[in-house]
């Protein structure tokens, strides 16, 4: 069931959006990051060890310097006044320094292609594992919130390809070499400076479950925000003719100020490391200048450092304080993922209810012979909507499912496209149970045609083509002019060529209809299902199709689905459905001798007209 959320500013409005996005409260999953890196695999032996040498080459260089300043420079060449050595190191410094600038350069080009390359990877991967979910998926959420997990949480785990896996392991090699090299230059003091860090790591490790949870909720309200734009844009239309323009606004100003609100708190609790990291570096700071000077005023003889230590010890102490702040970042970038990841996995994890058998057979020759053996389904476990039924539907013939809104009619047609599976008993084509079969060749032979039909942005060339891509323009054509379809495009200034914008905009209701007719039509099929296809079509366009079903229909097996039941009168078979079961079948004439369900719906139809 649909959760209700009102908004405080327009408590009379309400949305709904679906439970399936929560915080939940989990423990970091390595497990799941190491997943995640899977996607780095494929450029292990290319891209990787090219910008992982580069970056090891301008860390050791970065580590070298400090030494090379401080004992070299000070302790020999200053203290000795040799100027001939002073200019070699002075030169050879600045060669380091060129090099590590080169390497720096060849780093970041690499990492940034191998971040951008991943994220295409994963984001292909998300989207084309969606395309093949079944119904029941896309009944439980939004169009907002899925568009959310393959835009937005694939895009937050840009930043962590891009630079954080490889700034992770320059900072961890930065560190340990920094406390290596400390500790060998004088223990004494590389335990002073760093007393601070068991209080560190003591604070980041409480901020953890704090800004991982804040990072969730932030994901979760993006999520709600594009539902709700999806949603808003979608329906323009019905809000202007309301004039709900206002109110709408309101709604919105709710959500986004709960989107504001989340991502403020996100990002004051990621805010704390950095002052933390500020702190200790001051406070190390103190500790080596104080300690340090003493140090140096003992003498090394003595169990003192050289001035030249000291300064090393003061390049090193800066240095060490930037990975530290670094890794803060990359854990914020981490807790981003995490969040992110779990929601992309959950979705890549996500399988079919309408499963294919790893031994499913191809339908080399549909003939489109249909049958019902004692058919259940229910879309939830509280709501029946088939009730064992059993039907035949022969090769060729016209079949018209009627009844009242929510008998049953467009859920016969969905079990024969495999959107679903039966609760119970088999739904067979030419005698196969078509669980048996591959979904892909049983759908290939099955055109279905909406009452809201949906023409993509493109040309009308290209939406007729859709179900047939091979098909030539000729092909196309012939379609359109069979439909009645081609005396309206033929007048549009560019043709077949016409853009036809987002849904069709530019196109009317019927005119939209004969493009899916054309469209299904094209792919020769050898079922077709018309769900309430020629309700947005007048009349005389209506007839105009008739026509033209009668010579397109011919051998292959069609299901109408109709309101409309003027449009049925030459149906071969007209099954009449009330709440999920068969209650006649017969064809017009044979009906309206019974005087029985049909009879009363044709009745009432006719008395509707008269008043009209």
């Amino acid at each position: 069931m649909a959760k209700q959320l009102t908004t405080k500013k327009s408590p009379h409005l309400n949305r709904f959006y679906y439970p399936l996005d929560q915080a939940v409260e989990k423990p970091f999953n390595w497990k799941q990051m190491l997943r995640l890196l899977t996607y780095v695999k494929p450029y292990a032996k290319t891209l990787l060890p090219g910008a992982i040498i580069a970056m090891l080459i301008s860390t050791l260089i970065r580590l070298i310097v400090p030494i090379l300043i401080g004992k070299v420079v000070i302790d020999v060449a200053i203290a000795n006044k040799d100027i001939g050595l002073l200019t070699m190191l002075i030169i050879g410094i600045s060669l380091l320094y060129l090099i590590a600038y080169v390497g720096n350069v060849f780093r970041i080009k690499w990492v940034n292609i191998l971040g951008q390359r991943i994220i295409y990877d994963l984001r292909r991967s998300l989207f084309s594992h969606v395309q093949r979910l079944s119904h029941n998926f896309f009944d439980k959420r939004s169009a907002g919130s899925i568009l959310v997990r393959i835009l937005n949480d694939v895009n937050s785990l840009q930043e962590l390809f891009t630079n954080g896996i490889i700034n992770l392991l320059m900072d961890v090699v930065m560190l340990a070499g920094i406390i290596i090299i400390l500790f060998s230059l004088s223990p004494q003091l590389a335990l002073a400076v760093l007393v601070i860090l068991p209080i560190m790591f003591y604070i980041s490790t409480k901020l953890r479950r704090n800004i991982r949870r804040s990072w969730q909720a932030v994901r979760i309200q993006k999520s709600k925000l594009n539902s709700h734009l999806n949603e808003s844009m979608q329906g323009i239309r019905i809000t202007q003719s309301f004039a709900q323009e206002k109110e709408n606004t309101e709604f919105f100003d709710g959500v986004n100020t709960d989107n504001y609100e989340t991502e403020r708190v996100a990002m004051k609790k990621s805010a704390y490391f950095g002052p933390f990291v500020e702190m200790s570096n001051a406070i190390g700071t103190v500790i080596l200048v104080s300690y340090g000077a003493h140090l140096i005023i003992v003498g090394e003889p003595n169990g003192g450092i050289s001035v030249g230590t000291f300064v090393s010890f003061a390049f090193f102490l800066g240095m060490f304080w930037e990975p530290i702040s670094r890794l803060g970042q990359i854990y914020n970038q981490l807790l981003v993922a995490m969040a992110s990841s779990e929601r992309i996995f959950e979705f890549l994890d996500e399988q079919p209810n309408v499963k294919e058998k790893e031994d499913a057979e191809e339908f080399k020759d549909m003939k489109g012979h249909i049958e019902f053996d004692r058919v259940q389904f229910s879309y939830d476990n509280d709501r029946v909507a088939l009730h064992e039924i059993s039907l035949e539907m022969k090769q060729g013939q016209t079949v018209a499912l009627v009844g009242h809104t929510g008998s049953g009619k467009s859920t016969i047609a969905n079990l024969i496209s495999r959107f679903y599976d039966p609760t119970k008993g088999k739904v067979k084509i030419d005698g196969y149970d078509i669980k048996d079969m591959k979904i892909d060749s049983l759908r290939k032979n099955i055109s279905v045609v909406l009452q809201d039909t949906f023409i993509f942005s493109g040309t009308i060339m290209e939406n007729i083509r859709f179900g047939r891509p091979e098909a030539t323009d000729q092909e196309v054509i012939e379609a359109a002019k069979v439909v009645g379809a081609d005396g309206f495009i033929s007048r549009l200034a560019d043709g077949y060529q016409t853009e036809v914008e987002e849904r069709g905009n530019i196109l009317s209701a019927g005119e939209r209809q004969l493009l899916s007719f054309a469209r299904a039509l094209l792919a020769d099929p050898r079922i077709i299902i018309l769900d309430e296809a020629t309700a947005s079509i007048d009349t005389e366009t209506e007839v105009k199709i008739q026509r033209a079903l009668q010579r397109l229909l011919k051998g292959r097996t069609a299901i109408m689905i109709a309101h409309r039941l003027s449009t049925i009168r030459e149906a071969d078979n007209i099954i009449v459905l009330e709440n999920g079961k068969i209650l006649e079948q017969g064809n017009h004439d044979k009906l309206m001798e019974q005087q029985g369900e049909y009879f009363d719906l044709v009745k009432s139809q006719f008395q509707m007209l008269d008043a009209l």
